[in-house]
């Protein structure tokens, strides 16, 4: 989609959603005390360092993994809330705003969890990172996926990141700006209606990622 447009409705999605902006502020502030909004370092376009906005959903000194799993002590209930419908994501308009992120695109992943020396990495990184994608939009359970009692920055290293990882590789070889449009629409409706979402099961990261994330109804276009 041409920048000019993701600006634009960046802006104006802004806009429109300040009143529930106004009232995720006020539920994060009255939770758990800390700052309204988290600020975490991400790789964008071309492995180009940025800094992602959300609402704050963790208490604030909480020591734990970097990533979350299900059941995570440090989410506060209303944090929990704001996950659950994708709210605390909200802030990150302004991330498409300023250029940083596409309204479609590979979620942005933390430094630490990158090899830059990856072929596939660097497929990845080709493209600018975005809010929403088809790999996101599957695993909106992904916290639910990691097992009990295990490590889950292993977990997710040595089994969830790579399928992501291939994941996001085979969307953007059969990216357009119509699969883009569709991915929007799709991601507004499981906000809308998380009832229609599907989530996979731990056992179905086996799978191919055409199939896991539905890829093959667009045709691969390089």
């Amino acid at each position: 989609m041409p920048r000019w447009f993701e600006g634009l409705s960046a802006l104006l999605g802004l806009a429109g959603a300040s009143p529930v902006l106004l009232l995720c502020a006020v539920g994060v502030r009255l939770s758990s005390p800390g700052p309204v909004l988290f600020r975490q370092e991400r790789l964008g376009r071309g492995g180009r360092p940025f800094t992602l906005l959300k609402f704050r959903t963790m208490r604030v000194g909480g020591v734990g993994a970097q990533v979350t799993a299900g059941g995570d002590a440090r989410v506060t209930p209303f944090g929990r809330f704001l996950r659950k419908f994708k709210l605390d994501e909200l802030p990150e308009l302004w991330n498409v705003v300023r250029g940083e992120l596409s309204l479609v695109g590979p979620r942005p992943e933390v430094p630490r969890f990158v090899d830059l020396d990856d072929p596939l990495w660097r497929e990845v990184l080709s493209a600018r990172p975005g809010i929403t994608d088809p790999v996101t939009l599957r695993l909106r359970n992904e916290e639910d996926l990691f097992p009990r009692g295990e490590d889950p920055e292993r977990f997710y290293r040595e089994t969830l990141q790579p399928v992501k990882l291939r994941g996001y590789a085979e969307y953007l070889r059969r990216r357009s700006a119509w699969t883009d449009l569709v991915v929007l629409a799709e991601t507004l409706l499981a906000v809308v209606v998380p009832s229609r979402a599907r989530p996979p099961r731990r056992e179905d990261l086996a799978q191919d990622p055409a199939d896991l994330f539905r890829l093959r109804r667009w045709p691969v276009r390089r």
